[in-house]
Protein backbone atom coordinates (compact mmCIF):
# COMPACT_ATOMS: atom_id res chain seq x y z
CA UNK A 1 0.00 0.00 0.00
CA UNK A 2 1.47 3.28 -0.96
CA UNK A 3 2.63 5.46 2.24
CA UNK A 4 0.41 8.31 3.11
CA UNK A 5 2.14 11.20 1.19
CA UNK A 6 -0.34 11.92 -1.41
CA UNK A 7 -3.94 13.54 -0.92
CA UNK A 8 -6.53 11.12 -1.42
CA UNK A 9 -10.28 12.24 -2.95
CA UNK A 10 -12.60 13.26 0.14
CA UNK A 11 -15.27 11.00 -2.18
CA UNK A 12 -13.06 7.82 -1.40
CA UNK A 13 -13.18 8.05 2.30
CA UNK A 14 -13.22 4.33 3.04
CA UNK A 15 -9.70 4.18 1.04
CA UNK A 16 -8.26 7.35 3.22
CA UNK A 17 -9.67 5.41 6.53
CA UNK A 18 -8.21 2.16 5.14
CA UNK A 19 -4.90 4.00 4.51
CA UNK A 20 -4.63 5.78 7.57
CA UNK A 21 -5.00 3.15 9.72
CA UNK A 22 -2.38 1.11 8.12
CA UNK A 23 0.29 4.43 8.57
CA UNK A 24 -0.88 4.56 12.30
CA UNK A 25 0.31 0.49 12.58
CA UNK A 26 3.43 0.80 10.55
CA UNK A 27 4.16 4.23 12.93
CA UNK A 28 3.75 2.29 15.91
CA UNK A 29 5.31 -0.93 14.81
CA UNK A 30 8.81 1.50 14.37
CA UNK A 31 8.32 3.33 17.29
CA UNK A 32 8.49 0.21 19.40
CA UNK A 33 10.99 -0.70 17.59
CA UNK A 34 12.83 1.70 18.68
CA UNK A 35 12.13 1.80 22.53
CA UNK A 36 10.57 -1.15 24.50
CA UNK A 37 11.58 -3.81 22.03
CA UNK A 38 15.09 -2.85 22.02
CA UNK A 39 16.13 -1.54 25.36
CA UNK A 40 15.31 -2.82 28.87
CA UNK A 41 14.03 -0.57 31.31
CA UNK A 42 16.64 1.06 32.58
CA UNK A 43 17.50 2.45 29.14
CA UNK A 44 14.37 3.68 28.53
CA UNK A 45 13.98 5.70 31.39
CA UNK A 46 17.46 7.11 31.45
CA UNK A 47 18.72 10.58 29.68
CA UNK A 48 21.34 10.07 27.83
CA UNK A 49 21.78 13.41 27.32
CA UNK A 50 20.08 16.51 28.34
CA UNK A 51 19.60 17.74 24.95
CA UNK A 52 16.91 14.79 24.48
CA UNK A 53 13.81 12.78 26.20
CA UNK A 54 14.08 9.67 28.04
CA UNK A 55 13.24 7.47 25.49
CA UNK A 56 9.59 6.79 27.42
CA UNK A 57 8.63 9.70 27.60
CA UNK A 58 8.74 10.20 23.54
CA UNK A 59 6.56 6.89 23.85
CA UNK A 60 3.99 8.03 26.10
CA UNK A 61 4.10 11.85 24.65
CA UNK A 62 3.07 10.50 21.32
CA UNK A 63 0.37 8.09 22.75
CA UNK A 64 -0.89 11.37 24.87
CA UNK A 65 -0.68 13.49 21.65
CA UNK A 66 -2.88 10.85 19.50
CA UNK A 67 -5.34 11.11 22.58
CA UNK A 68 -5.61 14.75 22.57
CA UNK A 69 -6.25 14.76 18.59
CA UNK A 70 -7.82 11.73 17.42
CA UNK A 71 -9.88 10.52 20.32
CA UNK A 72 -10.71 13.95 22.12
CA UNK A 73 -11.08 16.44 19.01
CA UNK A 74 -11.80 14.35 16.49
CA UNK A 75 -14.15 11.43 18.01
CA UNK A 76 -15.06 13.54 20.66
CA UNK A 77 -14.03 10.87 23.46
CA UNK A 78 -14.09 11.70 27.30
CA UNK A 79 -10.52 11.60 28.62
CA UNK A 80 -8.68 8.45 29.47
CA UNK A 81 -5.60 10.33 31.48
CA UNK A 82 -6.19 14.01 31.72
CA UNK A 83 -3.75 14.22 34.92
CA UNK A 84 -0.58 12.82 32.91
CA UNK A 85 -1.52 15.79 29.92
CA UNK A 86 0.68 17.81 31.92
CA UNK A 87 3.46 15.43 32.12
CA UNK A 88 3.95 15.25 28.38
CA UNK A 89 3.33 18.60 27.42
CA UNK A 90 6.72 19.54 25.53
CA UNK A 91 5.98 23.38 25.93
CA UNK A 92 5.02 22.59 30.11
CA UNK A 93 8.41 20.67 30.77
CA UNK A 94 12.04 21.27 28.78
CA UNK A 95 14.01 17.96 28.01
CA UNK A 96 16.64 18.39 30.25
CA UNK A 97 13.78 18.65 33.17
CA UNK A 98 11.73 15.61 32.31
CA UNK A 99 13.83 12.61 34.25
CA UNK A 100 12.25 14.21 37.72
CA UNK A 101 8.82 13.89 35.93
CA UNK A 102 6.60 11.01 37.49
CA UNK A 103 6.53 9.23 34.31
CA UNK A 104 4.75 6.52 33.14
CA UNK A 105 7.17 3.40 33.67
CA UNK A 106 7.43 1.56 30.11
CA UNK A 107 5.14 -1.14 30.51
CA UNK A 108 2.71 0.98 31.72
CA UNK A 109 3.15 3.44 28.37
CA UNK A 110 3.04 0.68 26.41
CA UNK A 111 -0.32 -0.50 27.84
CA UNK A 112 -1.86 3.00 27.86
CA UNK A 113 -0.85 3.94 24.00
CA UNK A 114 -1.90 0.71 22.91
CA UNK A 115 -5.16 1.41 24.66
CA UNK A 116 -5.37 4.69 23.22
CA UNK A 117 -4.37 2.84 19.39
CA UNK A 118 -7.38 0.29 19.59
CA UNK A 119 -9.92 2.97 20.79
CA UNK A 120 -8.78 5.46 17.59
CA UNK A 121 -9.54 2.80 15.41
CA UNK A 122 -12.53 1.81 16.76
CA UNK A 123 -13.83 5.45 16.43
CA UNK A 124 -12.11 5.92 12.90
CA UNK A 125 -15.10 4.23 10.93
CA UNK A 126 -17.66 6.77 12.53
CA UNK A 127 -15.23 9.78 12.11
CA UNK A 128 -16.25 11.92 8.97
CA UNK A 129 -14.01 13.57 6.98
CA UNK A 130 -15.76 16.91 6.48
CA UNK A 131 -14.32 19.59 3.84
CA UNK A 132 -15.60 22.53 6.29
CA UNK A 133 -14.01 21.04 8.90
CA UNK A 134 -10.28 21.89 8.68
CA UNK A 135 -9.16 19.34 11.35
CA UNK A 136 -10.58 16.49 9.73
CA UNK A 137 -10.52 17.54 6.22
CA UNK A 138 -8.65 15.50 3.88
CA UNK A 139 -8.00 13.33 6.87
CA UNK A 140 -5.68 16.46 8.38
CA UNK A 141 -5.85 15.50 12.08
CA UNK A 142 -4.72 11.85 11.25
CA UNK A 143 -2.25 12.63 9.03
CA UNK A 144 -0.31 14.98 11.71
CA UNK A 145 -0.54 12.56 14.14
CA UNK A 146 0.96 9.89 12.08
CA UNK A 147 3.64 12.65 11.05
CA UNK A 148 4.00 13.58 15.00
CA UNK A 149 4.79 10.27 16.00
CA UNK A 150 7.23 9.87 12.87
CA UNK A 151 9.23 12.83 13.82
CA UNK A 152 9.37 11.91 17.24
CA UNK A 153 10.57 8.76 15.71
CA UNK A 154 13.72 10.08 14.35
CA UNK A 155 14.17 12.17 17.55
CA UNK A 156 13.98 8.60 18.72
CA UNK A 157 16.85 7.54 16.44
CA UNK A 158 18.92 10.72 17.27
CA UNK A 159 18.91 9.84 21.30
CA UNK A 160 20.08 6.22 19.89
CA UNK A 161 23.18 8.23 18.36
CA UNK A 162 23.98 9.73 21.14
CA UNK A 163 24.52 6.69 23.60
CA UNK A 164 27.82 6.01 24.54
CA UNK A 165 27.67 2.43 26.41
CA UNK A 166 25.90 -0.73 25.77
CA UNK A 167 25.82 -2.86 23.01
CA UNK A 168 25.20 -1.61 19.25
CA UNK A 169 21.60 -2.22 18.94
CA UNK A 170 20.59 -1.23 15.11
CA UNK A 171 21.46 -2.57 12.08
CA UNK A 172 19.97 -2.18 8.38
CA UNK A 173 17.58 -5.15 7.17
CA UNK A 174 19.98 -7.47 5.77
CA UNK A 175 18.56 -7.22 2.26
CA UNK A 176 19.24 -3.47 1.79
CA UNK A 177 22.42 -2.89 0.32
CA UNK A 178 24.15 0.74 0.35
CA UNK A 179 24.33 1.53 -3.83
CA UNK A 180 28.14 1.19 -4.04
CA UNK A 181 29.83 3.31 -6.67
CA UNK A 182 26.91 4.96 -8.49
CA UNK A 183 26.71 8.20 -6.59
CA UNK A 184 30.46 9.25 -6.04
CA UNK A 185 31.12 12.82 -8.04
CA UNK A 186 32.83 11.31 -10.60
CA UNK A 187 29.43 9.57 -11.57
CA UNK A 188 26.86 12.39 -11.61
CA UNK A 189 26.51 12.41 -15.48
CA UNK A 190 28.21 15.30 -18.44
CA UNK A 191 24.58 17.12 -17.77
CA UNK A 192 24.91 17.84 -14.76
CA UNK A 193 28.05 18.53 -12.92
CA UNK A 194 29.16 19.85 -9.64
CA UNK A 195 26.43 22.95 -9.92
CA UNK A 196 23.18 23.98 -12.09
CA UNK A 197 22.06 27.48 -12.61
CA UNK A 198 18.24 27.56 -11.92
CA UNK A 199 17.04 30.34 -13.81
CA UNK A 200 16.10 33.69 -12.38
CA UNK A 201 11.64 33.79 -12.72
CA UNK A 202 9.43 33.16 -10.26
CA UNK A 203 7.38 30.31 -8.53
CA UNK A 204 4.98 29.16 -5.96
CA UNK A 205 6.50 28.63 -2.51
CA UNK A 206 4.58 26.45 -0.27
CA UNK A 207 1.25 25.39 -0.33
CA UNK A 208 -2.54 26.00 -0.08
CA UNK A 209 -3.97 22.70 -0.96
CA UNK A 210 -1.98 19.65 0.19
CA UNK A 211 -4.49 18.20 2.89
CA UNK A 212 -1.36 16.99 5.36
CA UNK A 213 0.86 20.35 5.03
CA UNK A 214 1.56 22.18 8.30
CA UNK A 215 0.46 25.81 8.77
CA UNK A 216 4.17 26.88 8.38
CA UNK A 217 3.81 25.78 4.95
CA UNK A 218 1.08 28.18 4.48
CA UNK A 219 -0.31 29.79 2.43
CA UNK A 220 1.84 28.82 -0.94
CA UNK A 221 2.87 32.34 -2.85
CA UNK A 222 4.62 33.27 -5.45
CA UNK A 223 8.32 34.37 -5.16
CA UNK A 224 10.49 35.80 -7.87
CA UNK A 225 14.07 34.73 -7.37
CA UNK A 226 17.26 36.44 -9.52
CA UNK A 227 19.32 33.15 -11.23
CA UNK A 228 21.70 31.69 -9.06
CA UNK A 229 23.97 28.52 -9.03
CA UNK A 230 23.13 25.29 -6.89
CA UNK A 231 25.20 22.13 -6.06
CA UNK A 232 23.59 19.09 -8.25
CA UNK A 233 24.83 16.72 -4.67
CA UNK A 234 25.11 17.19 -1.20
CA UNK A 235 28.92 18.24 0.19
CA UNK A 236 30.46 14.83 1.09
CA UNK A 237 33.04 13.62 3.85
CA UNK A 238 35.74 14.04 1.76
CA UNK A 239 34.78 17.87 0.29
CA UNK A 240 34.75 18.18 4.30
CA UNK A 241 37.73 16.73 5.34
CA UNK A 242 39.53 19.26 2.45
CA UNK A 243 37.88 22.18 4.54
CA UNK A 244 39.39 20.75 8.03
CA UNK A 245 42.88 19.91 6.21
CA UNK A 246 42.77 24.08 5.00
CA UNK A 247 42.62 24.98 8.81
CA UNK A 248 39.00 25.66 8.03
CA UNK A 249 37.90 25.23 12.28
CA UNK A 250 41.02 27.28 12.93
CA UNK A 251 40.51 30.05 10.44
CA UNK A 252 38.02 33.12 11.79
CA UNK A 253 37.68 34.72 8.31
CA UNK A 254 35.23 32.07 7.52
CA UNK A 255 32.83 32.20 10.59
CA UNK A 256 30.09 33.85 11.94
CA UNK A 257 31.19 35.82 14.99
CA UNK A 258 28.70 33.27 17.09
CA UNK A 259 29.32 30.88 15.45
CA UNK A 260 32.99 31.47 16.12
CA UNK A 261 32.15 31.68 19.89
CA UNK A 262 30.85 28.03 20.04
CA UNK A 263 33.50 26.46 18.13
CA UNK A 264 36.18 27.89 20.31
CA UNK A 265 34.14 27.53 23.42
CA UNK A 266 33.50 24.08 22.94
CA UNK A 267 37.02 23.39 21.36
CA UNK A 268 34.73 22.34 18.26
CA UNK A 269 37.43 20.66 15.19
CA UNK A 270 35.46 18.21 13.67
CA UNK A 271 31.91 16.96 12.65
CA UNK A 272 29.65 15.38 15.41
CA UNK A 273 30.48 12.08 16.25
CA UNK A 274 34.08 12.05 13.94
CA UNK A 275 37.42 11.06 16.32
CA UNK A 276 40.40 11.46 15.26
CA UNK A 277 42.11 7.45 14.15
CA UNK A 278 44.82 6.73 16.54
CA UNK A 279 46.55 4.37 14.08
CA UNK A 280 46.63 6.54 11.22
CA UNK A 281 46.36 10.02 9.71
CA UNK A 282 42.74 10.28 9.17
CA UNK A 283 39.39 10.22 11.03
CA UNK A 284 36.86 7.56 12.44
CA UNK A 285 33.10 8.14 13.06
CA UNK A 286 30.94 6.42 15.30
CA UNK A 287 27.62 5.34 14.15
CA UNK A 288 24.86 3.41 16.49
CA UNK A 289 27.53 2.22 19.18
CA UNK A 290 29.79 1.43 16.16
CA UNK A 291 33.06 2.99 15.20
CA UNK A 292 34.31 2.75 11.64
CA UNK A 293 35.90 4.84 8.68
CA UNK A 294 34.77 7.73 7.97
CA UNK A 295 33.32 7.35 4.84
CA UNK A 296 34.59 10.04 1.76
CA UNK A 297 31.61 9.68 -0.77
CA UNK A 298 29.01 9.84 1.77
CA UNK A 299 27.24 13.16 2.45
CA UNK A 300 28.53 14.81 6.06
CA UNK A 301 25.88 14.76 8.89
CA UNK A 302 26.01 16.15 12.36
CA UNK A 303 27.16 19.51 11.42
CA UNK A 304 25.99 22.46 12.49
CA UNK A 305 24.59 25.51 11.04
CA UNK A 306 27.66 27.19 11.45
CA UNK A 307 29.63 24.74 10.51
CA UNK A 308 28.03 24.21 7.50
CA UNK A 309 28.24 27.92 6.93
CA UNK A 310 31.92 28.43 7.52
CA UNK A 311 32.28 25.74 4.82
CA UNK A 312 30.13 28.01 2.32
CA UNK A 313 32.19 30.76 2.64
CA UNK A 314 35.71 28.92 2.57
CA UNK A 315 34.38 27.35 -0.90
CA UNK A 316 33.63 30.43 -1.97
CA UNK A 317 29.88 30.24 -1.82
CA UNK A 318 26.80 30.45 0.41
CA UNK A 319 23.99 28.34 1.88
CA UNK A 320 20.85 28.59 -0.28
CA UNK A 321 17.70 30.55 1.34
CA UNK A 322 14.90 28.22 1.93
CA UNK A 323 13.23 29.65 -1.34
CA UNK A 324 15.93 28.61 -3.09
CA UNK A 325 16.09 25.40 -2.12
CA UNK A 326 12.37 24.93 -2.75
CA UNK A 327 12.51 26.05 -6.20
CA UNK A 328 15.22 23.46 -7.16
CA UNK A 329 13.26 21.02 -5.76
CA UNK A 330 9.92 21.37 -7.21
CA UNK A 331 9.77 24.06 -9.60
CA UNK A 332 9.28 22.42 -13.15
CA UNK A 333 10.25 25.25 -15.61
CA UNK A 334 8.80 23.41 -18.67
CA UNK A 335 5.14 23.01 -17.37
CA UNK A 336 5.63 26.14 -15.40
CA UNK A 337 4.36 24.46 -11.94
CA UNK A 338 5.65 23.31 -8.47
CA UNK A 339 5.59 19.51 -8.57
CA UNK A 340 5.22 17.72 -4.81
CA UNK A 341 8.37 16.09 -4.69
CA UNK A 342 11.38 16.54 -6.93
CA UNK A 343 10.57 13.91 -9.29
CA UNK A 344 6.82 14.14 -9.70
CA UNK A 345 3.67 14.65 -7.73
CA UNK A 346 3.74 10.98 -6.71
CA UNK A 347 6.20 9.00 -3.63
CA UNK A 348 7.76 6.62 -5.85
CA UNK A 349 10.65 3.44 -3.87
CA UNK A 350 13.65 4.29 -5.45
CA UNK A 351 14.09 7.81 -4.97
CA UNK A 352 15.39 9.00 -2.33
CA UNK A 353 16.83 7.15 1.35
CA UNK A 354 14.15 7.32 3.42
CA UNK A 355 12.84 5.55 6.10
CA UNK A 356 15.23 4.43 8.40
CA UNK A 357 16.45 1.72 5.52
CA UNK A 358 20.22 2.06 5.52
CA UNK A 359 20.51 4.29 8.87
CA UNK A 360 23.33 5.90 7.23
CA UNK A 361 22.89 8.34 3.88
CA UNK A 362 24.06 6.99 0.65
CA UNK A 363 26.85 8.23 -1.50
CA UNK A 364 26.81 11.82 -2.70
CA UNK A 365 24.93 12.37 -6.33
CA UNK A 366 22.87 8.95 -5.71
CA UNK A 367 19.33 8.57 -7.26
CA UNK A 368 19.56 10.23 -10.56
CA UNK A 369 15.78 8.82 -11.20
CA UNK A 370 15.23 11.45 -8.28
CA UNK A 371 16.60 14.36 -9.75
CA UNK A 372 14.56 17.15 -9.57
CA UNK A 373 13.54 19.27 -13.02
CA UNK A 374 16.86 20.60 -12.93
CA UNK A 375 18.96 17.92 -12.07
CA UNK A 376 19.41 18.14 -8.76
CA UNK A 377 19.73 15.15 -6.89
CA UNK A 378 19.02 13.94 -2.69
CA UNK A 379 16.96 17.11 -1.99
CA UNK A 380 15.10 14.45 -0.29
CA UNK A 381 15.85 12.05 2.12
CA UNK A 382 20.17 10.92 3.07
CA UNK A 383 20.58 14.57 5.20
CA UNK A 384 18.55 17.24 6.28
CA UNK A 385 19.68 20.36 4.88
CA UNK A 386 20.16 23.44 6.73
CA UNK A 387 19.58 26.84 4.72
CA UNK A 388 20.09 30.21 5.43
CA UNK A 389 16.57 31.07 6.36
CA UNK A 390 15.58 32.00 9.40
CA UNK A 391 12.49 30.50 10.72
CA UNK A 392 9.38 31.91 10.41
CA UNK A 393 5.63 32.41 8.77
CA UNK A 394 4.64 32.85 5.38
CA UNK A 395 2.67 35.96 4.23
CA UNK A 396 -1.00 35.49 5.55
CA UNK A 397 0.19 33.03 7.93
CA UNK A 398 -2.47 31.48 10.13
CA UNK A 399 -1.44 29.01 13.03
CA UNK A 400 -3.83 25.85 12.68
CA UNK A 401 -4.78 23.68 14.66
CA UNK A 402 -2.07 25.32 17.82
CA UNK A 403 0.03 28.31 17.73
CA UNK A 404 2.65 25.74 19.63
CA UNK A 405 3.63 23.62 17.03
CA UNK A 406 5.23 26.62 14.82
CA UNK A 407 4.15 30.11 15.83
CA UNK A 408 6.14 29.87 18.74
CA UNK A 409 9.08 29.40 16.91
CA UNK A 410 9.20 32.07 15.07
CA UNK A 411 11.38 35.44 14.98
CA UNK A 412 13.51 35.71 12.09
CA UNK A 413 16.16 37.19 13.86
CA UNK A 414 18.25 33.87 13.14
CA UNK A 415 17.49 32.02 16.47
CA UNK A 416 16.40 29.16 14.67
CA UNK A 417 17.30 28.18 10.89
CA UNK A 418 15.23 26.29 8.19
CA UNK A 419 16.35 22.89 6.90
CA UNK A 420 15.09 21.11 4.23
CA UNK A 421 14.62 17.74 2.58
CA UNK A 422 14.85 15.19 5.26
CA UNK A 423 16.81 12.52 5.99
CA UNK A 424 17.70 8.74 5.65
CA UNK A 425 16.04 8.73 9.07
CA UNK A 426 12.85 10.75 8.21
CA UNK A 427 9.71 8.78 7.09
CA UNK A 428 8.39 9.58 3.47
CA UNK A 429 4.99 10.33 5.06
CA UNK A 430 7.20 13.95 6.36
CA UNK A 431 8.95 14.28 3.34
CA UNK A 432 7.87 16.17 0.42
CA UNK A 433 8.94 19.40 -1.14
CA UNK A 434 7.04 21.79 1.09
CA UNK A 435 7.77 20.68 4.39
CA UNK A 436 9.73 22.59 6.99
CA UNK A 437 12.20 22.12 9.69
CA UNK A 438 14.05 24.15 12.05
CA UNK A 439 16.59 23.93 14.89
CA UNK A 440 18.85 25.88 16.52
CA UNK A 441 22.35 26.58 14.75
CA UNK A 442 24.59 25.16 17.26
CA UNK A 443 22.69 21.76 17.13
CA UNK A 444 24.54 18.23 15.80
CA UNK A 445 22.80 15.55 16.89
CA UNK A 446 20.03 15.70 14.39
CA UNK A 447 21.50 14.33 10.95
CA UNK A 448 21.93 16.83 8.87
CA UNK A 449 24.18 17.90 6.40
CA UNK A 450 23.86 20.94 3.66
CA UNK A 451 24.43 22.02 -0.19
CA UNK A 452 26.63 25.24 -1.21
CA UNK A 453 24.86 27.85 -3.89
CA UNK A 454 26.29 30.77 -5.62
CA UNK A 455 24.84 33.99 -6.62
CA UNK A 456 25.05 34.91 -10.48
Amino acid sequence: MEPLTRPVPEADEDALKELIAAELTAVRDRSFGLTTDALDETELIAQISPLMSPLIWDLAHVGNYEELWLLREAAGAEPMRPEIDTLYDAFEHPRATRPSLPLLPPREARTYIATVRSKVLDSLASVRFRSEDPLTSGGFVYGMVVQHEHQHDETMLATHQLRKGGPALLDPPSAVARPAGEGSHDHLGEHLGEEVLVEAGPFELGTSDDPWAYDNERPGHVVDLPGYFLDTAPVSCGDYLAFMADGGYGDRRWWHPAGWEWRSSKEVEAPGFWVRDDGGPGWLRRRFGRVEEVPLDEPVQHVCWYEADAYARWAGKRLPTEAEWEKAARWDPVAARSRRFPWGDSYQEGMANLGQRMLRPTAAGSFPAGASAYGVRQLMGDVWEWTSSDFDGYPGFRAFPYKEYSEAFFGGSGEYKVLRGGSWATDPSVCRGTFRNWDLPIRRQIFAGFRCARSL
